[in-house]
């Protein structure tokens, strides 16, 4: 829960910094010389180039909690296999042989989004968030090619 205060948060910033930009953008543009044109066109770039970020982050993690929620009605969901230290951090060597299953299982069925998913939560388990987000991804794009045969049958 917390990383989704911190979320909105962020994201209350990012907004409220990108009405200071845009209006300092004004003020610039409204004095008429070149260099404060341009910079004010800068300006205004700047909040766009954010909230298209926003944007994005937004439809990735709402995709994410959709197959997640599929997944759990369909009993699915990865369980939490993993050992941990006595501080509660995951056992490297036990995140590492839960990866090595699921990159096995997600080669072995490459068109089932599920495996992918799975293997999401290995990366991100390994601490390896790049490739996690990027596995998401792709299960994400599965499973919109899954739904649209779906839908034409």
């Amino acid at each position: 829960m917390t990383s989704r205060i911190g979320f909105f948060v962020l994201s209350g910033i990012l907004l409220l910094v990108s009405v200071v930009c845009i209006g300092e953008g004004v003020q610039l543009v409204a004095t008429g010389k070149p260099l404060g044109i341009g910079i004010g066109v800068c300006a205004f770039v700047i909040p766009v180039i954010g909230v298209w970020f926003l944007r994005q982050t937004v439809r990735f993690g709402r995709a994410s909690e959709r197959l997640a929620r599929q997944l759990e009605a369909e009993g699915g969901l990865p369980v939490d296999e993993l050992r941990r230290t006595q501080g509660g951090r995951i056992d490297r060597a036990s995140a590492d042989a839960v990866f090595t299953r699921r990159k096995a299982e997600a080669e072995a069925d490459p068109t089932d989004w599920r495996n992918f998913f799975r293997l999401a939560v290995a990366y991100a388990d390994a601490g390896d968030v790049p490739r996690a987000r990027k596995a998401m991804q792709h299960a994400i794009k599965l499973h919109g090619r899954d739904a649209a045969a779906t839908a034409v049958n």
